[in-house]
């Protein structure tokens, strides 16, 4: 990894990181969404052409290779970062007495982690779709998924923004 620091400054790498980290999380965030919206709200039969039923009708079964592969790489960049933030970030977060943010960004791992566990699940329940039995349960992990995703998103912005961009 030396080789491309001769390139760029160390700063310069993390915050690269950073940014693809939440590129990354939008994407998911994205897709997680639009798929939680089309099995919690579907279009109603008759309904207008409006945003928010083209924005419902989407086709859920074909974003769940997508959220799978999307989590894994958010969350394996989000490791590699971690260590830079348990150094520069959290312990000037903990100086300064943020600890509800501290807490939040804890509850930002543990379901990050939880949510990775319960993929295959996610994955199996969206290979079959035709299976009546498991709608219930793949749309209600489907919300569930797309609730820890939200969290994430904004627990990571709400650290990010209380010690700033540059790590």
């Amino acid at each position: 990894m030396d080789f491309v620091f001769d390139y760029i400054s160390v700063n310069t790498f993390w915050t690269i990181l950073s940014t693809i980290h939440a590129l990354l999380a939008v994407a998911l965030l994205g897709a997680l969404t639009h798929q939680a919206a089309a099995v919690f709200t579907p279009p109603r039969a008759g309904a207008g052409g409006g945003f928010i039923t083209h924005f419902r009708s989407v086709a859920g079964s074909r974003y769940a290779g997508a959220v799978c592969v999307l989590w894994i790489l958010t969350f394996i960049l989000g490791g590699w970062i971690y260590a830079k933030y348990r150094i520069y970030v959290r312990i000037p977060i903990e100086q300064e007495g943020f600890f509800k943010t501290l807490g939040a960004f804890e509850l930002k791992e543990h379901l990050t982690t939880i949510g990775l566990g319960l993929l295959p699940y996610y994955w199996h329940l969206w290979k079959d779709t035709r299976n009546s039995a498991t709608q219930g349960v793949r749309k209600w992990l489907t919300v569930v998924l797309a609730v820890f995703c939200w969290y994430a998103f904004l627990a990571g912005h709400v650290v990010n923004n209380t010690r700033g961009f540059g790590l």
